[in-house]
């Protein structure tokens, strides 16, 4: 943008010398040096602080499915990539040993809790003890309980999908066999539901940024369009501010002025959803601070989007 107000000046300067409108002396020949110094500290500096303008990524959260109990795999019904809505299925474990652990507990409980009824018909008539009866109904709540977490177990061999999205990179087949273990999961599940666009702005710019403000975005994905959302947030950390608990000491590194990074949200929930996970663009940010800024930050987009029709970059 400076350097298109510099060339239109130069060019404007040029007829105006061509045509004799204004003398070609000192003044005027100095001054194209004093226009790039009042763009540059009267509107581009300042644009930064007022509107400030940085790349965007669209993030989505990715679930790792590990089933809760283990087994052979009995069907896969799901397609990779296809849309899914929570609680939709997504892969059944054989149910046979669980469904014989739920019967015999079953037989069991209605076992004990006959036994519990004779015991307690033979107390109230005084022929019987009541430790007896304490013990029968000991017996009856612990097999409910096993019966509980038994039929705990066949339903966690229907897997599903825990919200809205799609399951990627799908290897998994039938008569494979899964276990319950967190370090192994069987398939990458890509929720949908919240899509998380984060901006990265530098630091000097980041102070006047609140949640709430403005912000306008394009895609490298949808070149040409500008969507508008609000800041929801600013991330308050980042991973050059961390330490982590160790046995050693102190390892001193280059310290560099990393970006902040400020979340956004698209006011089209459609639209976010439609973005695919790794999207990149651009993103403007318009404070409450040097408001005529904002005019050349929109113009300044709206020029990155068109560009984005032919620059892959």
């Amino acid at each position: 943008m400076g350097v298109a107000i510099i060339n239109s000046y130069l060019v404007l300067l040029f007829l105006l010398v061509h045509f004799r409108i204004v003398p070609f002396n000192l003044f005027w020949k100095v001054s194209p040096f004093l226009v790039i110094l009042l763009t540059l500290f009267g509107l581009l500096v300042p644009m930064g602080w007022g509107a400030p303008q940085g790349s965007a990524l669209v993030v989505r959260h990715a679930v790792s499915i590990v089933p809760d109990v283990a087994g052979e795999v009995a069907e896969v019904p799901v397609m990779a990539n296809t849309p899914l809505r929570a609680g939709d299925v997504l892969f059944k474990i054989d149910p046979t040993p669980f469904q014989a652990q739920v019967k015999t507990i079953e037989a069991q409980l209605r076992l004990s809790s006959t036994r519990l009824v004779q015991m307690t018909q033979l107390f109230e008539r005084d022929s019987g003890r009541g430790f007896d009866v304490e013990q029968r109904q000991s017996e009856v709540d612990q097999l409910k309980g096993q019966l509980e977490a038994a039929q705990w177990n066949l339903d966690k061999t229907t897997v599903r999908a825990p919200a809205d999205g799609y399951v990627t990179n799908l290897a998994l087949r039938k008569g494979a066999r899964v276990a319950n273990l967190p370090l192994s999961p069987v398939m990458a599940f890509i929720d949908t539901s919240d899509t998380l666009i984060g901006v990265e702005i530098n630091q000097n710019d980041a102070r006047y940024v609140e949640p709430g403000q403005e912000a306008e975005v394009t895609f490298k994905f949808a070149p040409g369009h500008i969507y508008k959302g609000k800041v929801e947030s600013v991330l308050q950390a980042i991973a050059t501010g961390q330490t982590q608990t160790s046995g050693s000491a102190v390892m001193p590194g280059t310290i560099v002025a990393a970006p902040f990074v400020v979340r956004v949200k698209l006011d089209d929930g459609a639209i976010a959803r439609s973005l695919p996970a790794g999207s990149v663009g651009t993103a403007a940010i318009y404070t409450e601070h040097l408001k005529p800024t904002h005019v050349v930050r929109r113009v300044i987009l709206r020029q990155v989007a068109i560009v984005n029709y032919v620059n892959p970059f």
